[in-house]
């Protein structure tokens, strides 16, 4: 190990293969983030961390707690499978994707700016629906 992964690491020593998971996880978080309009500052505040550490998750230089992967997946609206990069090419729903979750997953793509507006209508719709 170099001096800085022995730093940025826990005082455990860890594999070449895990090092590389977590770079690799690292980058999938920044990849899923970024797909997201999320910015690092947003996701440190959601998760209760400093940018710092969001930056030094997705560059692989410290590695994710197990801990905070429920709450990370959560944020980047994945489930932990999705997150994780497992391919779930054997396990599918039976019949087309329903129509809901098309639609969720289409204002996924959307700027972050036109998402909070979507999510402001539906509370509007569901709070007047509750009356």
């Amino acid at each position: 190990m170099d001096l800085l992964n022995d730093l940025n690491m826990d005082s455990m020593a860890i594999s070449a293969s895990e090092r590389a998971f977590f770079s690799r996880l690292g980058a999938r978080v920044a990849e899923l983030r970024k797909a997201r309009d999320i910015t690092q500052v947003e996701m440190a505040e959601t998760l209760g961390v400093s940018q710092q550490t969001i930056n030094s998750y997705e560059v692989g230089r410290r590695r994710i707690p197990v801990s905070a992967l429920p709450a990370l997946a959560r944020s980047l609206g994945v489930s932990l499978e999705e997150l994780l990069g497992e391919d779930l090419g054997g396990v599918k729903k039976r019949g087309p994707t329903p129509k809901l979750q098309q639609q969720i997953e289409r204002i996924m793509e959307l700027p972050r700016s036109q998402q909070r507006f979507v999510m402001q209508m539906l509370d509007t719709v569901l709070a007047q629906q509750g009356r």
